[in-house]
């Protein structure tokens, strides 16, 4: 327990308690403490030959080879936006109509809600709920259009 340590990087004799080199505070540490020192830019590892001192290996990184982007930070989520005239929403995920083949937001992604174009009768059964809510809501208010489970418009007069 008490026998001196030759230290590998100084050469100094320590004790068990000084031999590790923060704690003699070795000057030639660098020499021996191998260490992968990581860009804080761009996350890169940057390679240190023996002998080197990482700060300066990693500013000089920093200064000239450094691949960070700070546009890439800051790119934008909602980016699909809404093709109903008038409605300036953007979602994160495309919704597309299964009719028109439009983009629309979350309020006015069924057929009934953007007065699609598409062909006459929804081709999914979100879409057909949607015709549904509509064409009882209009029942109710007026009694003029009627929908049948098979999906075809008729008027009643």
């Amino acid at each position: 327990d008490f026998l001196p340590l030759k230290c590998d990087a100084c050469g100094e004799v320590f004790c068990k308690h000084h031999i590790r080199y923060d704690d003699h505070k070795c000057n030639s540490a660098y020499k021996k403490n191998v260490q992968v020192p990581v860009c804080p830019l761009c996350n890169a590892p940057i390679p240190v030959q023996k002998g080197e001192i990482p700060d300066i290996v990693v500013g000089a990184h920093m200064d000239k080879d450094c691949k960070y982007n700070p546009a890439q930070q800051k790119q934008r989520i909602f980016t699909n936006k809404c093709l109903k005239p008038g409605c300036k929403r953007k979602e994160m995920m495309k919704l597309v109509c299964e009719q028109c083949r439009g983009n629309f937001c979350i309020k006015h992604r069924h057929p009934l809600d953007h007065d699609c174009k598409g062909s006459s009768r929804p081709t999914s059964k979100a879409g057909y709920a949607a015709l549904m809510r509509a064409s009882q809501t209009a029942f109710k208010s007026t009694g003029a259009i009627g929908v049948p489970s098979n999906g075809s418009f008729q008027h009643n007069r």
